[in-house]
């Protein structure tokens, strides 16, 4: 109830926040065609340069409540309730519901994730759909279910229809998880990653199939794109092109979007975004990896760490190191593997505080995060300084 009421109170206030994304909702509120298709305008000239998802979600409230900067605002809003909700169940399935709140509470007040929610850009539904993803694996696991890792691969897929390429990005981490911790044979894991693979393939591939196979003279332009084709949007511009910084558009890192290297999300404005917690976020991660370092194969514990902590390393690492054009907000996808790992770490450390190394440990962890928010704080001179 606490984020709902953050989230959604004077929401209005951002207007119609990104207006290239507000007019493709009006568009697919006026024009189911537009709808499907995710085109900037009613006539379905051309489409914006993302997949549609996002986009349905606020042309259906468009419709339901008509055209206003609440009605396009608001799915996002819920969508941030959402996934701090998610969070918190995937947290308290091992670590208890004190974990979870806490959680929950770094998630919902990390300052980018309180900008993304109350924005109409896909970010939102794409970090719902991860975070379900990683709830659902969790749960695969603790079943050795194939039917709920199919699920974990109708998420993935539809976030792909949120952002494309940038939801694969938790899937190694995911799929290792898995074939790690299941207690499932060997053969039936192996099996099960396969039926994983063919949610993803059919929750993303049903509308590229579509998109593909319709004549170009009877649907919109791809926008984006150099040759109206959604499979090169995907593997160029939104693709392979953000990481090499060869797509058209780009002006690679350092020249706009920020130095690459691994200091990249702790330098600058992108700093305050997300980091505050992220370097007790990695300590927490190696903390809660040795603690169960020998533990039973099908500890769902350490499964939780492999999957917030691979969702966390791969996706800072590759915003780090990725040459293309890279946004600050880009940084909330990191937000709910932040949010758990903080939960449960602390929480991990908490119960073992009797312990000299476990005190120091959460000690450091404490102060140094009160340090480097001290740091961040001292950036930003113009917000209550004192």
């Amino acid at each position: 109830m606490a984020t709902a009421a953050a989230y959604l109170w004077d929401l209005s206030a951002s207007g119609w926040a990104n207006a290239f994304y507000s007019a493709a909702v009006q568009a697919g509120s006026q024009s189911w065609s537009a709808f499907f298709f995710g085109s900037f305008d009613a006539a379905n000239a051309i489409t914006v340069d993302k997949p549609p998802a996002a986009l349905w979600v606020m042309a259906l409230s468009v419709r339901l409540f008509g055209l206003n900067s609440f009605a396009i605002l608001m799915p996002q809003a819920l969508m941030g309730v959402a996934s701090v909700a998610v969070v918190y169940a995937s947290v308290k399935r091992s670590f208890g519901a004190g974990a979870g709140l806490l959680a929950g509470a770094v998630l919902a007040l990390t300052p980018v994730a309180a900008l993304m929610f109350r924005f109409n850009n896909p970010d939102a539904l794409l970090t719902l759909l991860m975070a379900l993803a990683a709830w659902a694996t969790l749960t695969a696991i603790e079943k050795a279910s194939w039917r709920w890792f199919l699920a974990v691969g109708l998420l993935i897929g539809f976030g792909f229809l949120a952002k494309m390429l940038q939801v694969l990005l938790v899937v190694p981490g995911f799929g290792l998880a898995y074939l790690i911790a299941s207690p499932a044979t060997l053969r039936a894991r192996l099996s099960h990653l396969g039926a994983g693979v063919a949610g993803m393939v059919l929750g993303a591939g049903w509308w590229i199939a579509i998109v593909e196979l319709i004549p170009a003279s009877a649907r919109p332009y791809i926008g984006g794109s150099q040759t109206n084709s959604i499979l090169e949007l995907t593997l160029g511009y939104n693709g392979l092109g953000r990481l090499n910084g060869e797509e058209t558009g780009s002006v690679g890192g350092g020249r706009g979007w920020g130095a690459t290297g691994l200091t990249r999300l702790f330098d600058g404005a992108l700093g305050g975004q997300a980091s505050w917690l992220l370097p007790a976020a990695l300590v927490l991660l190696l903390v809660g990896m040795a603690l169960r370092a020998r533990t039973p194969r099908t500890d769902l514990a350490r499964a939780a760490y492999l999957v917030w902590g691979s969702w966390l390393v791969v996706t800072a690492l590759t915003f780090s190191l990725m040459a293309g054009i890279f946004h600050e907000y880009y940084t909330v996808a990191l937000a709910p593997a932040i949010a758990a790992l903080v939960g449960m770490g602390a929480a991990d450390l908490w119960r073992r505080r009797e312990s000299p190394w476990a005190a120091a440990t959460l000690s450091l962890v404490v102060a140094g995060s009160a340090l480097w928010a001290a740091i961040l704080l001292h950036r930003a001179t113009g917000f209550a300084p004192a």
